[in-house]
């Protein structure tokens, strides 16, 4: 359900001029979420959303790179995320992801929020991160399209 609200928040503040919180909660409300105003803060955090200026004020947007994460055609992240990842490799039905200390949640909060087909949910600690895929062949998939974004965007720097 946070995901969906994730790329829900994402759609609105991408079709709308979003000035606070309050008008953010107000267009969620209006698509079927009962959340609360600190719900709300705490999605803004977890986006990274900023506030830009405009002619009448601000407006919450989407940090340059993450704007660029969701109109990326091949894209799951960019390259602040994956100079993050130390490894990607799967077991079964289950996805790891090895990060840089500290940077398993900010991984997983992309990964959750662009929802590769046959995810059933994912699990960050530290520095690492499960994914759970419907399948063994779900599973290697990812791990494959993972790891070719990663060599590719990382080969690139």
């Amino acid at each position: 359900m946070k995901s969906k609200r994730l790329n829900d928040i994402v759609d609105i503040i991408l079709s709308n001029d979003i000035d606070t919180q309050e008008t953010l909660l107000i267009h969620l409300k209006e698509r079927g979420y009962n959340v609360t105003q600190a719900t709300v803060s705490r999605d803004i955090n977890a986006l990274s959303l900023v506030k830009l200026p405009t002619k009448t004020g601000f407006k919450y947007a989407l940090p340059q790179k993450a704007e660029s994460l969701i109109s990326d055609s091949k894209g799951l992240f960019d390259e602040l995320i994956l100079s993050s990842i130390i490894s990607i490799d799967h077991a079964l039905n289950t996805v790891c992801i090895k990060c840089k200390s500290g940077m398993a949640q900010a991984v997983c909060a992309r990964i959750d929020m662009v929802q590769p087909v046959n995810t059933v949910g994912t699990l960050a600690g530290e520095d690492t991160i499960f994914v759970l895929m419907r399948t063994e062949n779900d599973a290697a998939m990812l791990t494959a399209e993972l790891n070719s974004l990663y060599k590719e965007k990382m080969g690139n720097t």
